[in-house]
């Protein structure tokens, strides 16, 4: 038991073996306007059985996913994790390796960087993978950027079915460049073709699409693509990995710059993180491709040896020569994603695409029996749609979260134009019996 100072007698015994008079002589450095002047009020000591039983007692108080039924998506979901996964990263040679700063030295984490940048590249069809980044947001903000130094015009246009999130880290990217942004708004859930002709031009320097976007819609990307390469621009796509085991890749239809959050590829929703951020391009602009790229070579013996090819990183190299100021890679992650899409394989990847299709469009169609309830949009989508409400969004998520239901998101809060909107998601683990109860609660209401 660490020794805690309960008498005026130890807290100046302590203060004196510390080499000050008094607790304000130690403060001292710190402006009087700041300190607390008030009591800490903190708690007595517990001790370790008491910590336990508290922090047992506040985690039953969260909403889980074992005990709830889950339509929640928006850029997390909850898809199937093969136990395998957690069984792999957590032996401890994967489990506490940081990054390999003398990189040859780590040939098992080089490796495995490895095998995740050679699985995105023929998830995508691109030539080259990073070997991850923070999350989806960051690696569309930093495509964003990368498209500004390979053509250095001025403007990026953001299709407004972009994820509003991921809308808010590329302005904070931005301010302060010579960077602007160029909303284009969406008609029925995806790209008016009309008003991207009309507002691309020679300042561009890339397009932004999100597909399957944030209403779970299908883009246009190839004639997006077509258009934008018109003008000289690049095309960048951020995707759901998941989609990519039906739809064509964006390798195929043209695209310059893939990005997307892996979180579906066998990583824990957490709260919110940590995540993956997918980053992969074609071969001629890998030199402005942020992070960092480990390439596979012989040695002085002819042996097979991993080395860290590209390391365009301000630790690395001059900091006005950097690429980007993202430092490091989310490579527990990633080994999660490798192994998740190993066990899979093109088939299995398929499979749970072609469920998540399925299952929604059978969740689509019930809930707009409802008298009341309709299908906002009607272009294609995947997994995720947008349901209209003849009562707040808000209710009915408060109303089904007592039946331990998570309904959706309400998209109310992200734009008073969907105010009567829902964004329902539903994935492979979703059985009949749970879409038939979430309708059925539906029409209690």
């Amino acid at each position: 038991m660490p020794f805690i100072p309960n008498t005026d007698e130890q807290r100046q015994e302590m203060l004196k073996k510390i080499g000050v008079s008094s607790f304000a002589e130690l403060i001292a450095d710190i402006p009087e306007e700041i300190r607390l002047k008030a009591d800490l009020c903190l708690p007595f000591p517990l001790s370790e059985i008491e910590v336990k039983k508290l922090l047992r007692e506040m985690a039953e108080i969260n909403a889980d996913l074992e005990h709830h039924i889950s339509f929640l998506g928006g850029g997390a979901y909850d898809h199937f994790i093969p136990s395998v996964i957690s069984q792999i990263i957590s032996r401890p040679e994967f489990y506490t390796a940081y990054t390999p700063y003398q990189a040859e030295v780590s040939q098992g984490t080089l490796q495995t960087i490895y095998e995740y940048q050679s699985l995105i590249c023929e998830l995508t069809g691109m030539d080259v993978s990073n070997a991850s980044m923070y999350d989806g947001a960051s690696a569309l903000a930093e495509a964003g950027l990368m498209a500004h130094s390979y053509t250095k015009r001025s403007e990026i246009i953001v299709l407004n079915s972009l994820h509003p999130y991921y809308q808010k880290v590329l302005q904070t990217y931005v301010c302060g460049l010579n960077l602007s942004l160029k909303k284009i708004e969406i008609e029925n859930g995806i790209c008016s073709e009309l008003e991207l002709k009309k507002s691309l031009s020679e300042k561009t320097a890339a397009v932004l699409i999100q597909h399957p976007n944030f209403f779970g819609c299908l883009e246009p990307v190839e004639e997006i693509t077509n258009l934008a390469h018109q003008f000289g621009a690049l095309s960048i796509v951020c995707v759901d990995p998941i989609s990519l085991g039906l739809l064509k890749s964006p390798g195929e239809s043209g695209v310059d710059i893939v990005v997307g959050e892996g979180q579906a590829l066998g990583i824990p929703q957490s709260f919110g993180g940590p995540y993956l951020g997918i980053f992969a391009c074609k071969k001629e602009l890998v030199r402005l491709m942020p992070g960092r790229i480990v390439g596979a070579t012989t040695d002085a013996k002819g042996q097979k040896g991993y080395v860290l090819t590209l390391q365009t990183r301000e630790q690395h190299i001059r900091r006005e020569k950097a690429t980007s100021n993202i430092c490091t890679n989310e490579a527990l992650c990633a080994l999660a994603a490798t192994i998740y899409l190993s066990i899979m394989g093109k088939e299995g990847l398929r499979k749970v695409a072609e469920l998540c299709l399925q299952k929604s469009h059978y969740a689509c169609e019930e809930m707009a029996k409802i008298p009341g309830f309709k299908q906002k949009f009607s272009a294609p989508f995947f997994k995720e749609f947008v349901i209209q409400t003849p009562i707040s969004p808000k209710k009915i998520i408060q109303r089904l979260e007592s039946k331990k239901i998570f309904a959706g998101i309400d998209l109310g809060r992200f734009s008073s134009e969907y105010q009567d909107c829902l964004l329902v998601a539903v994935t492979e683990k979703r059985t009949k019996e749970e879409i038939d109860l979430l309708v059925s609660e539906l029409q209690k209401i």
